[in-house]
């Protein structure tokens, strides 16, 4: 076989949208577009809430290993001839018998790996305001004190005992991965089992989004995300405090809500800040909108991050990025061409990182980021990329 030509799609949703969400429907129109029979399994976690209290009762088990979801898909790949499963997330309802289903079928398994589930039972990294790697150097047994996962050490118990029992039966060594950047892939190459062969780097795509406005058109700097501590709120009004008490702040807009909306705005009311607003949340058309209009992104992340879409929108907007030095954002990042980096935890050095960044000429990015979009972030690369993944996770099948 040299092409698979009938793919099936397998997401499970979480009860809050995201981006895996955006990226699973991407690809499934980027599929469709080029030709390919496309095939979707999916679920919602929102059906726990109104499942029988005797299936709430079987959801522990059920999340180790839905028994349903592998009769399900392998009546699925059997009657409808899939010849490759294409995962993005199985939590909590798929479960990993989407693995045991196709394997069983001698169909091969292609795996986006969006965070860092496979590594962390809480799947950031990220633990009590700081980066935290303990489940990959100490063991997942790390995680089991501390509760990890919401809180809660049941439910904490069941993840661990769920990537165990993965790591334990081979699973890993069975399918092919993508991982969205190389900082990705060195995470999940420390997992045993894992083959390095199996392994590829395949970025998220942005639409194109026409010509960037010319510079002297672009005005201030733009964050877009949800207003968290792990998104860095704090220190990024911290630094414009900064900026502000100096007299050379540029304008700041915020787009997003989330827990932190009121505290935030309430720092920017006792501080009397004038060159910071508001946006609140609003459609994505808007913020490409925005996008296109500002000078920079800007994305001040505490933690490894997986992968985030509006950087990749961010370029195809022409907005170069200044980022946190840090995990997969930062190494997404070239100082100097398509934006610039500074430390994640510090306001000064985010504030110095504006001044510079204004200091530059805006004409000066503007060819750096159009190569870097064309290169690395347009559907057309993707769809090669992802072309060529599934011809040799078939050809692996086949030998």
């Amino acid at each position: 076989m040299t092409e698979p030509k009938t793919v099936l799609l397998v997401h499970n949703f979480y009860c809050v949208p995201g981006g895996e969400d955006t990226v699973f429907a991407q690809e499934r129109r980027l599929l469709e577009e080029a030709g390919y029979r496309v095939l979707c399994y999916t679920r919602h976690n929102k059906e726990i809430a109104s499942a029988p209290w005797w299936r709430k009762l079987l959801l522990p088990v059920a999340t180790l290993f839905n028994l349903r979801t592998f009769c399900e898909l392998r009546r699925l790949i059997r009657r409808e001839g899939v010849q490759l499963v294409h995962v993005h997330n199985t939590l909590a309802l798929i479960s990993p018998a989407v693995y045991a289903a196709a394997t069983s079928c001698g169909v091969p398994v292609v795996q986006t790996v969006h965070n860092y589930r496979l590594l962390c039972p809480q799947g950031t990294c990220y633990r009590e305001g700081a980066v935290c790697e303990d489940c990959l150097q100490r063991g997942l047994g790390a995680a089991l004190g501390r509760r990890c996962y919401r809180e809660s050490r049941v439910q904490t118990a069941l993840c661990v005992l769920n990537l165990w029992l993965q790591r334990r039966c081979g699973v890993y060594n069975k399918l092919f991965f993508i991982c969205l950047t190389e900082f990705n892939r060195s995470k999940l190459l420390q997992l045993p089992g894992v083959c390095p062969e199996r392994v590829v780097v395949r970025p998220n795509s942005a639409p194109r989004l026409g010509e960037p406005l010319p510079p002297e058109q672009r005005e201030g700097f733009l964050f877009a995300g949800r207003l968290c501590v792990l998104k860095g709120l704090r220190v990024l009004l911290q630094a414009w405090r900064l900026l502000e008490q100096e007299g050379d702040a540029p304008l700041l807009r915020i787009c997003g809500g989330g827990e932190l909306d009121e505290e935030c705005r309430g720092y920017v009311r006792e501080h009397r800040l004038q060159r910071v607003v508001f946006c609140g949340a609003i459609p994505h058309d808007e913020l490409l909108r925005l996008l296109r209009q500002s000078r920079a992104l800007i994305l001040p992340t505490q933690l490894y991050e997986g992968f985030p879409m509006v950087i990749a929108e961010a370029f195809a907007a022409g907005a170069p990025v200044l980022c946190s030095a840090l995990g997969n954002a930062g190494s997404l990042v070239s100082e100097g061409e398509t934006g610039m980096r500074f430390r994640h935890d510090s306001p000064e050095d985010l504030a110095a990182a504006v001044r510079r960044f204004c200091r530059v000429p805006a004409a000066h990015w503007e060819q750096p980021v159009r190569a870097c979009y064309e290169a690395h972030y347009t559907p057309q690369r993707s769809l090669e990329q992802l072309r060529a993944i599934y011809r040799q996770a078939a050809a692996a099948q086949h030998q």
